[in-house]
């Protein structure tokens, strides 16, 4: 018998968030699933929300889906590209009943992009990336708000109760387990929680266990955590009440590191969500299940996001064809029986619109690769970064109030990175990312860079773009929802798109040409 398949996705949470990760927070149920299961204690998923889901959608790296630069903005006629296979259409074909509750965040410009076109039989959630949690409206700037809960392809207004969305998600998913029955077909739940994103949005009741901690987000981020961590014991006891438990693989993971200014803690990794420091990337993760052949141990292999998609679709019966030219690996046996991962490398991502390392060059590259370009690398033990890798900073836990955070934060701040454009650590010896080595080893740094280069060409080109001014919810009822009518409306679009890049590209090559002439002149 094929097993269930409940895949849960939270939003923003920090590697230090959880009870068995060392926190102040109490996450009794997250702790005890995952001592009871496979705790991923070398697992990685992007830095942002859009990156995270696309990847675990497709199994391919961002660079192989246009999608390497930042996330899905809610007024960009941009989503998953359609000609990517996604997980739930795979599982779909192998005879599962599959469903989402939550938060999707993969464009939504044409109907086509929507999850129920995308292999889910029914959806219930939001479709952007984040918004308020009891009223779901989502304001995009001043005259763009709009209504943002959907139930399949239209808003649901009529199911909107005004509840936290942590609890309405938790119900609509224990709904879903409850009408389905567990011994006719298997079952693929993809629960994507917006919490514990800000806005910083909590029941009161939770406050009360944290008034202990002065830092004001910081409380009320680990009230929704606690939140959050009851949710998932309601759910486990619904698996369990309607008959799924014993035949069921529970993944939990974090989309991205966390947002220590929204009270999360990443300590002690360096850097936060959207840089590639590992708190960017380096997140929480466990496998539950009594399917699993080793429980209550910790895998240390390297695994990524990519790979939930050939393992589940494996596991689930499916089958894997050479044209999905997947970046994942199957990791099955790596988690439940501790053998080594099929992984030993993987691409966090190359950017290359985000070129703001002022000194990158080619030749700090060793002429190999333009280290102006934001790209990261996992090679083994080495991890090499490109560019501007984002915030750098060590934030301790801030369950402190300012005046006593900022005499212990100084001992941590550390500005050594000016003028830099190349980093290499070793993430086993030095998880902390503490000691750049770029300068004792550069034959380690040049074999990554040929590597990073010959991955470059693999890529296809960015899809991000411009704002279209039609996509304002004051034209659609109110609410964020498809606002394109036909191909022939994209197609006219992304020429649009692809003039102005033309002429943009065009502009610099002619500044470039000028700049070159006056030399020549001069000289």
């Amino acid at each position: 018998q094929l097993p269930h398949l409940v895949f849960i996705l939270v939003d923003d949470q920090g590697f230090r968030d959880v009870g068995y990760h060392g926190s102040e927070i109490k996450t009794p149920t997250l702790d005890r699933l995952a001592a009871q299961g496979v705790k991923l204690e070398n697992y990685y998923v992007q830095p942002l929300c859009s990156p995270s889901r696309s990847q675990l959608m497709t199994g391919r790296y961002q660079i192989h889906t246009g999608l390497q630069h930042s996330i899905i903005r809610a007024t960009q006629p941009n989503c998953l590209p359609l000609e990517n296979a996604t997980l739930p259409l795979k599982l779909k074909q192998a005879g599962y009943a599959t469903h989402m509750v939550g938060k999707w965040h993969l464009g939504f410009y044409k109907r086509g992009c929507l999850p129920t076109q995308r292999g889910f039989d029914t959806f219930f959630g939001s479709l952007l990336g984040s918004g308020d949690y009891y009223s779901h409206y989502k304001c995009e700037g001043p005259g763009m708000c709009g209504y943002d809960l959907y139930q399949g392809e239209e808003a649901a207004w009529e199911q909107d109760r005004g509840l936290y969305s942590t609890v309405m998600f938790t119900q609509k998913a224990i709904s879903i387990l409850a009408q389905h029955d567990p011994s006719r077909k298997p079952l693929f739940l993809y629960l994507a929680y917006q919490a514990v994103h800000s806005p910083l949005q909590v029941p009161t009741r939770y406050l009360q266990r944290y008034k202990g901690i002065s830092n004001v987000h910081r409380r009320k981020y680990a009230a929704m955590v606690s939140c959050l961590d009851e949710a998932i014991q309601n759910l486990t006891l619904a698996l369990k009440r309607y008959g799924y438990y014993d035949n069921t693989v529970i993944v939990y993971s974090s989309d991205n590191g966390g947002q220590p200014l929204s009270g999360a803690s990443n300590w002690p990794l360096r850097g936060s969500k959207a840089t590639y420091w590992e708190g960017g990337i380096r997140a929480v993760g466990f496998v539950h299940s009594p399917l699993l052949r080793n429980k209550g141990t910790k895998c240390q292999s390297l695994i990524h996001i990519t790979d939930w998609f050939p393992t589940l679709v494996t596991l689930g019966g499916g089958t894997l064809e050479e044209d999905l030219k997947l970046d994942g690996y199957d990791v099955w046996e790596a988690i439940s029986e501790g053998r080594p991962s099929p992984r030993h490398d993987i691409l966090h991502n190359i950017d290359p619109i985000y070129i703001k390392a002022k000194n990158g060059s080619w030749k700090a590259g060793f002429g190999i690769w333009n280290t102006a370009i934001q790209a990261a690398l996992r090679v083994g033990h080495w991890k090499l970064l490109t560019g501007v890798p984002g915030y750098s900073d060590w934030v301790p836990p801030q369950t402190f109030s300012t005046q006593q955070m900022s005499s212990r934060w100084h001992n941590e701040h550390i500005r050594f990175d000016r003028g830099k454009s190349l980093w290499l650590f070793n993430i086993t010896a030095d998880p902390y990312e503490r000691v750049d080595l770029s300068q004792r080893y550069p034959h380690i740094v040049k074999k990554m860079l040929i590597r990073l280069a010959h991955y470059n060409k693999t890529a296809v080109p960015v899809r991000y773009p411009a704002k279209d001014l039609r996509s304002n919810p004051q034209y659609n009822g109110g609410v964020w929802g498809p606002w394109y009518k036909d191909e022939k409306d994209e197609q006219h679009q992304q020429e649009k798109y692809n003039h102005l890049l033309a002429t943009q590209l065009g502009k610099r090559q002619w500044k470039k040409k000028s700049k070159t002439r006056k030399l020549k002149r001069k000289v």
